[in-house]
């Protein structure tokens, strides 16, 4: 049989591009491998990770932990090093081969250069950026109330719709928008690190995880660049997402920027954390890009979270409403912080942030 993207009834089963880096997996690939179990089972077919590499099959049994069924494995000399051409190349013969009718990228830099490509060259369509994926409607209906302010018991739905619903952040951040590819397979989207989460890893799924080895050709003709030396550049940028502690900022600080920042990250660096903040804060060229929470910017997780001066707009919220304990200081008694703070201090950061900082200082020095 042929391959075509619109004969959407030859395409079955869920893929993972599964990322690895000089022989090392990316967590990315974990969250995807996690979410990508749940929609398997809600289609009723396989979760497959698709691994490229060279000698990277001692790989394949930690995906298998993490819900794949099979692991569709190509290696190649020409595979060690990513480039964009011979990714691209065997991913698309493999798909063409194959057919799965989903298939999923981290939003990596190499996911979001690799994604694109094989979506033209597959002819089917892309949602970039995602942060939420469904398949059943009731679930993406329930996804909706917590999420949204739309009517969803007011509007129509096809209760029998099984199409990848991808949610991802719109015009700036300021909508949520949902797409779907009706007409064409596979359902291509590249998520973003961080926003899904990473089930425990299962010794007996390892174990029984299936390899699967297929043809594809690969010849160094089809390169167009040559990978000659990989060098890896120190830069200091904040990790967020796998922080436990995150003290972020935001508009709140402008009467002294600076005070401010010194507040937090005296509070920070008590509780052995990282500084964050808000777009709000970020735009204003506070504190560096790589430390915005939100939709916009990173989604995070940690154990605690602290919002110093942050009002709770709904892209902030999205980004760490599922942190363990929310602590949230703000003057305004009515900000929408609160509704998702654990804990909640109505007054003004320059007197309550060294306050907390004081506070935690004394429980340590009393253990």
């Amino acid at each position: 049989m042929g391959y075509d993207s619109k004969k959407i009834e030859d395409f079955k089963n869920v893929w993972v591009f599964c990322e690895q880096r000089q022989g090392k997996l990316m967590n990315t690939d974990f969250e995807l491998l996690s979410e990508g179990r749940k929609l398997a089972n809600d289609l009723g077919v396989k979760l497959v990770g698709l691994l490229l590499g060279d000698k990277v099959e001692g790989l394949a049994k930690e995906l298998g932990s993490y819900g794949a069924d099979e692991v569709v494995l190509c290696e190649s000399e020409l595979l060690k090093d990513y480039t964009t051409d011979a990714y691209a190349k065997v991913i698309c013969d493999v798909v063409q081969d194959i057919k799965p009718e989903i298939l999923l990228f981290g939003a990596s830099n190499i996911g979001r250069d690799l994604a694109p490509r094989c979506a033209a060259r597959l002819h089917t369509g892309l949602c970039a950026d995602c942060t939420h994926l469904d398949i059943d409607v009731p679930q993406y209906k329930e996804f909706l109330r917590a999420n949204s302010t739309l009517d969803v018991d007011g509007t129509k739905w096809d209760e029998g719709d099984r199409n990848l619903k991808m949610t991802r952040p719109a015009f700036g951040g300021h909508l949520m928008a949902t797409i779907i590819c009706p007409r064409f397979r596979p359902a291509m989207a590249t998520v973003r690190p961080g926003v899904l989460k990473k089930a425990a890893p299962d010794q007996a799924k390892a174990d029984a995880v299936q390899i699967v080895r297929p043809n594809f050709s690969l010849e160094a003709s089809d390169l167009k660049t040559t990978v000659l030396a990989v060098e890896k550049a120190a830069k200091e940028l904040v990790d967020l997402i796998g922080a436990d502690f995150i003290v972020s900022v935001g508009r709140g600080i402008a009467a002294d920027v600076e005070k401010g920042k010194k507040i937090a990250e005296d509070l920070a660096n008590e509780l052995g954390g990282v500084v964050g903040g808000s777009r709000a804060a970020i735009d204003s060229g506070w504190l560096s890009a790589d430390r915005q929470v939100g939709q916009t910017g990173k989604t995070v997780h940690p154990k605690v979270y602290v919002a110093l001066g942050i009002s709770g707009a709904i892209q902030h919220k999205v980004g760490m409403q599922d942190s363990e304990c929310i602590i949230a200081v703000n003057k305004n008694s009515a900000a929408p912080i609160f509704e998702v703070a654990d804990y909640g201090i109505c007054g003004d950061l320059f007197t309550v942030g060294p306050m907390l900082t004081e506070a935690i200082k004394a429980a340590k020095a009393a253990k």
